[in-house]
């Protein structure tokens, strides 16, 4: 069965990181959690200071074990943790007013699977990107009534339903959006443009 959602690229580094944990530390996530737990200050900030300050660790280690002391932010590191939670936050964006604009979504979605097989649907909290080597689209639930449809498209000129967004001039990786308001909005123009950034993502 195809999976709906896919682990986020980030979290490849961060499994890494953690499997190499007990190799550089001698104390495995759990145990450093558990020590951090007995030994370590009461919150999570001060934690991730005394993890740098006393144990040597970097900013990214401090902030994993802190966290994961924490009972939180597991689906920083973990697949399992981040699929489970990744299905509740796209819940949660089209919960109440939104409701009607998830139909859109699913169709957004599976225009842009359709794209390739190494096409993964990564959601964060309030976007759900769309991911080749690089993220190449986004979809957001923007207004009650709105989703934008957001594009790598480099300085490509604007035109039609294409609206540039300065997001290039800025040095963002998504540069266009289409405003998809309803069915009528997902026309041959929009396909065009969601395999124009595909293609650009190629490895």
């Amino acid at each position: 069965m195809t999976q709906e959602y896919d682990v986020h690229p980030s979290l490849d580094y961060a499994r890494a990181a953690m499997r190499n944990l007990e190799e550089l530390t001698g104390r495995t996530p759990d145990e450093w959690a558990e020590f951090i737990r007995r030994e370590g200050p009461a919150t999570v900030e001060e934690r991730r200071t005394w993890l740098k300050a006393e144990h040597g660790m970097g900013t990214n280690y401090a902030a994993w074990l802190a966290n994961r002391a924490d009972g939180v932010g597991l689906d920083e590191t973990d697949p399992e943790a981040y699929l489970s939670q990744a299905a509740k936050w796209v819940e949660a964006m089209y919960a109440g007013p939104k409701a009607a604009l998830r139909p859109l979504h699913d169709m957004l979605l599976a225009e842009g699977r359709q794209l390739g097989d190494d096409v993964r649907v990564c959601p964060c909290k309030t976007i759900v990107p769309l991911v080749r080597k690089h993220v190449f689209a986004q979809i957001k639930p923007t207004t009650r009534t709105r989703i934008d449809l957001g594009l790598a498209l480099k300085d490509t000129p604007a035109s039609g339903a294409l609206i540039d967004t300065g997001g290039y001039a800025k040095g963002d990786r998504i540069s266009h959006r289409i405003a998809v308001s309803s069915m009528d909005d997902i026309t041959d123009e929009l396909r065009h443009w969601l395999r124009a950034a595909y293609t650009l993502a190629a490895p």
